[in-house]
């Protein structure tokens, strides 16, 4: 008999007695997809390396413990509204929303209590050739301040050899704003390889990136073009090149966490490229999203362990977030987050592992 290609376990318990659940998706060759429920996080990724071997390739915990006591975002589906809005405030059809600022004096990833912070609920398994589990998160009207009730649903699934797919899609009762994505920090030379991510080699398909200001809210202004600055990864290059450059720009995200802006018109098309030298792993991101949030993991400063009881800290692994623009909802000129009843909001990702001779 065939072994099964979806198990599912009680990976710990919430203070409230509440179980959370790991679902393990398996595609072919070892590879292989751990999601919890707490957060609908993406627990590991187990891919393929050079000479054979398999690697978790994304920052998190071997405990529920652990994601219950730090809240950093590890592998997290991000909501209601992923990045940052300034001040945490927006008009919407004429009423302005305040919503809670945790970030200086912005907000951020979904304010005090986001969706990474929630219980989903397993609405489906799909347990055939391209195997799947769908999550289902019901936001409630005024969570966070954020206006109308909101019903996501999310989509693990397995669609190829060496390949994770991710759709989200949610729809609301009255209109409100909507920007998810996952969170996952990677890092090819696997978790717990205390190497840096600064050799890893960075394709971005963007002419255009936003600059911006020391709380990293985008500058009053058009998007910045690549083109003759540090942020020029339109061809393969190590993320740690200029990393030290003598930039403003560097200086206001101390490293790179800015925006690129792809120019999606909702086709799922590449946008970025992560190689790394010595395991050989090769991630290709495909995504519908008008931008790209490139993160070096700067803030990411020692003070908790990850798998393997490992200190992490800066640049052990970047982040790759594909969503709407950091504060559009104040922001006429960027795409818009608004979502009205009826619409639907749809994001599709997905992530492409491959292995060349390091």
């Amino acid at each position: 008999m065939a072994a099964s290609r979806i198990t599912r376990d009680v990976f710990g318990t919430l203070p409230d007695g509440r179980k959370v659940e790991r679902i393990v998706l398996r595609g072919e060759g070892g590879f292989e997809a751990r999601i919890i429920t707490h957060g609908a996080v993406l627990q590991a990724l187990i891919a393929p390396g050079a000479n054979g071997s398999h690697d978790d390739v994304v920052l998190g915990h071997d405990a529920f413990a652990g994601y219950l006591a730090e809240r950093k975002f590890l592998g997290a589906t991000v909501g209601r509204y992923a990045n940052r809005i300034a001040k945490g405030k927006f008009s919407l059809d004429g009423e302005t929303v305040q919503l809670p600022v945790n970030n200086g004096p912005n907000a951020l990833h979904g304010g005090l209590d986001g969706f990474d912070r929630k219980l989903w609920e397993i609405a489906e398994i799909d347990e055939g050739a391209a195997p799947a589990v769908t999550l289902t998160y019901v936001s409630p009207h005024g969570e966070e301040n954020y206006p109308g009730r909101l019903d996501v649903r999310l989509t693990y699934r397995i669609t190829g050899p060496a390949e994770l797919s991710l759709t989200m899609e949610a729809r609301t009762d009255r209109p409100t704003i909507v920007n998810l994505t996952n969170h996952s920090f990677f890092n090819l030379e696997g978790a717990t390889s205390g190497t840096p991510i600064l050799d890893h080699k960075l394709t971005v398909a963007a002419e255009h990136f936003l600059a911006i200001d020391p709380t990293a809210i985008p500058l009053p202004e058009p998007p910045r073009r690549v083109a003759g600055t540090p942020f020029d990864f339109r061809e393969a290059r190590a993320v740690g090149a200029r990393i030290r450059e003598s930039d403003l720009q560097l200086q206001s995200g101390r490293g790179y966490d800015h925006t690129y802006c792809l120019g999606r018109d909702g086709q799922l098309a590449f946008a970025a490229r992560l190689e790394a030298p010595r395991s050989g792993r090769v991630m290709e991101l495909f995504t519908d999203q008008p931008g790209l949030q490139v993160y070096s993991g700067n803030y990411l400063d020692g003070t908790i362990s990850g798998k393997g009881g490992k200190l992490i800290r800066q640049s052990d692994a970047m982040c790759l977030e594909p969503h709407v623009w950091p504060d559009a909802p104040n922001r006429p000129d960027f795409p818009s987050p608004r979502l009205a009843p009826g619409e639907v909001y749809r994001h599709h990702t997905v992530y492409r592992f491959s292995v060349r001779s390091p």
